[in-house]
């Protein structure tokens, strides 16, 4: 498949207001409520065509940058001036270009307009995250394909030897690796259990919502038949080994794989390896403890990349998150010890096709499976953003997958209809109706995601995508 060069008509943001049913609490931070950002782009080929595409995120606050002193109004601030920096770049080059190169050439430099104006890289990153999804999605449309079918055959030009933007992949067969992907067509959802989450039945939250869906973890286990968990620490070794002896009693006898996440609450490896020693030592927490398969991003990001983590990362896979804010963090996180990473929308598609290269790059080299790539969330919410995350793991060949939005957001119950319906349609394996909405469907603590490889588009079947335009406030 020949890449398709193409200029940049338009690109146009759009927003609309998320408020969860149950509070999200991770770290430091816990999150009611937050905008989610919708992109649509015009884009403009050689014969004179045009096509629409569409990409939708979520714009947390304290997680792209978690200073204390910034309100959450000027985080979200700071993601739109990432998303018109970008917009800027990228609508202003003269020449067409592949969806490779729209990328690659943009990158070093909005990295550092961003830097110059005090903002970090993961908030940089935001910006062309969203516009690199909704570029593809026209590209995918203008041609017929489906996500998959145009990244095997990359559809999209990526070309890392020649970028200079991952040089450890120099002599690496991309084309070959982008091939051999096999879409998978079921993945188990990894439940987030948060801070603020109420455990068992017993535990239930004061003002709870009476809508029908699970308002603690001991609920949803038994709505949605899971079987994969994401904990999540504070940082306090005493609250956190008190915390996990519940959730052990609830979880034991149904979880098949366990990851703890520490939002970078631990100062540095040395007080995490205090927790890990009581975590491993503690009775109640020994089977919770043996299906525990990797610890993600416990030590604070001005920190975590700062020391060797060799000698923790025998005892426990670490895997980076927060600290994985440019193209090359990854590379730095193996020279310390650190074995997987995370693949999050919100950081771009890009980014998580050459990670998942490095992993099969660096295990063939050692004869060895130590390197890795988790799929992981941020509030993803049912529509075009859980779509096309769905669609990149799936591609990726991810077993499991972090899933948090269907828990705390009442599906598309603030959606209009025609909207649920569309979707619904589109994906009747992925949604059902429940409860008077259109969510997320989770049967046996799995997600049906095969239409996900077939539809055409990156995941949204046809321009627009269905999506309620007209219900948003368009702002920037």
């Amino acid at each position: 498949m020949d890449a398709i060069r193409f200029h940049i008509e338009e690109i146009h943001f759009a927003e609309r207001d998320v408020t969860l049913r149950l509070p999200f609490r991770f770290g430091a931070a816990t999150v009611t409520a937050c905008p989610q950002v919708y992109v649509k782009a015009r884009i403009r080929f050689s014969n004179g065509r045009t096509a629409e595409g569409c990409a939708a995120e979520m714009m947390v606050p304290k997680w792209f940058d978690k200073n204390p002193t910034l309100t959450n109004e000027q985080n979200f601030e700071q993601l739109r001036f990432a998303l018109r920096d970008a917009r800027e770049a990228y609508i202003a080059e003269p020449d067409a270009q592949t969806a490779w190169t729209h990328f690659a050439s943009n990158y070093e430099a909005l990295q550092s307009l961003a830097k110059a104006k005090g903002l970090r890289p993961l908030v940089a990153s935001y910006g062309p995250a969203l516009i690199d999804r909704a570029l593809l999605d026209a590209l995918c449309l203008h041609s017929g394909a489906s996500f998959a079918t145009a990244m095997s055959g990359n559809l999209c030009g990526i070309d890392v030897a020649g970028s200079g933007l991952a040089d450890d992949l120099a002599g690496f067969d991309m084309p070959a690796f982008l091939a051999k992907q096999s879409p998978r067509t079921r993945i188990a959802a990894r439940h987030t259990v948060g801070l603020a989450d109420a455990i068992d039945d017993y535990d239930a939250l004061p003002g709870a919502p009476a809508d029908g869906l699970p308002t603690t973890l001991e609920a949803a286990v038994r709505r949605y038949g899971l079987t994969h968990f994401k904990l999540k620490l504070c940082g306090d070794i005493a609250q956190d080994i008190a915390r996990l002896e519940r959730i052990a009693r609830v979880i034991d006898g149904h979880a098949l794989l366990v990851t703890l996440d520490g939002n970078e609450q631990y100062a540095d490896a040395d007080a995490f390896a205090i927790f890990l020693d009581r975590m491993l030592s503690t009775p109640v927490l020994w089977e919770l403890a043996q299906k525990t398969v990797f610890v993600e991003q416990p030590i604070r990001r001005d920190a975590a990349l700062q020391r060797d983590v060799s000698a923790l990362g025998k005892r426990i896979p670490l895997l980076i998150d927060e600290s994985d804010g440019t193209l090359d963090a990854f590379v730095r996180a193996r020279a310390l010890g650190y074995t997987g990473v995370s693949s999050k929308s919100c950081k771009g598609f890009y980014k998580s096709v050459v990670n998942a290269a490095r992993c099969v790059h660096w295990n063939a080299a050692e004869k060895s499976s130590r390197y890795f790539l988790s799929g992981e969330d941020l509030t993803m919410q049912a529509g075009v953003g859980v779509q096309q995350d769905l669609a990149l793991v799936g591609w990726l060949g991810l077993s499991h997958v972090e899933r948090n939005g269907h828990h705390y957001v009442n599906g598309l119950a603030a959606v209009p209809e025609a909207e649920q319906q569309s979707l619904q349609k589109l994906h009747p394996g992925l949604y059902e109706t429940s409860d008077s909405a259109v969510r997320l469907a989770i049967r046996d603590g799995q997600l049906n995601v095969s239409s996900l490889a077939s539809t055409p588009g990156f995941a949204t079947g046809r321009p627009g995508a269905g999506i309620s335009w007209d219900a948003m406030r368009s702002v920037y």
